[in-house]
């Protein structure tokens, strides 16, 4: 029988809770993650971004230069991720992780209520490198300076982050769905006419 994965929170305040000091590195945070590396990693570089609040210009390349590495890494199929040493020697705080767990909580709390195992073979195999690549490609999206141009495909990296964690492989299906309509968007309008579209809104 196969046995129900913990509530999202629950897994990531968790592998947060097993941190014993303040203060870390992002390369001593990987190693401790062993095999569940890749999705926790994934999720918690495109969490931030994916929270529809706004960021100073350059946030968005801090998130996203660590998911192009990332992702890259799942379509060759590496088993434990690397990232270079100046991404592994830099700091991060524990009380930093956990605001950023409390502040998605409500969000995913709402959205565990639709995550559950599903389409497993989704997850893993050959399929996996097949979701480096879509994920790949939204973290070049992410990398665009424009305003509004983060949130989307950095929401659709989580959901297929939370399905690889979650063995969830129709959340894996929705993020490529709307990574790819948002891609197609911005191939339509060009990045100017995103802009007046922005500004015709707001």
């Amino acid at each position: 029988m196969t046995q129900t994965p913990r509530p999202l929170t629950d897994l990531l305040r968790g592998t947060i809770n097993t941190i014993e000091t303040e203060t870390l590195t992002i390369g001593h945070f990987i190693d401790s993650l062993h095999e569940r590396g890749f999705g926790i990693l994934i999720f918690l570089f495109a969490l931030p971004m994916a929270i529809p609040v706004p960021v100073p210009p350059g946030v968005n390349l801090i998130f996203s230069t660590p998911l192009l590495f990332l992702t890259f890494q799942q379509i060759y199929g590496a088993k434990k991720p690397w990232l270079p040493h100046f991404i592994r020697k830099k700091k991060i705080t524990k009380t930093s992780l956990e605001k950023t767990i409390t502040k998605a909580a409500p969000w995913l709390d709402r959205l565990s209520f639709f995550i559950r195992p599903r389409f497993g073979n989704m997850t893993q195999g050959r399929i996996s490198h097949l979701i480096g690549v879509f994920g790949f490609v939204f973290a070049l999206c992410v990398c665009i300076p424009v305003p509004m141009t983060n949130t989307v495909p950095s929401l659709a990296i989580a959901l297929m982050a939370i399905g690889v964690l979650m063995r969830d492989g129709l959340a894996i299906l929705i993020g490529i769905i709307i990574g790819t309509a948002w891609i197609s968007l911005l191939l339509t309008l060009g990045i100017s006419g995103f802009k007046a579209l922005i500004g015709f809104i707001f």
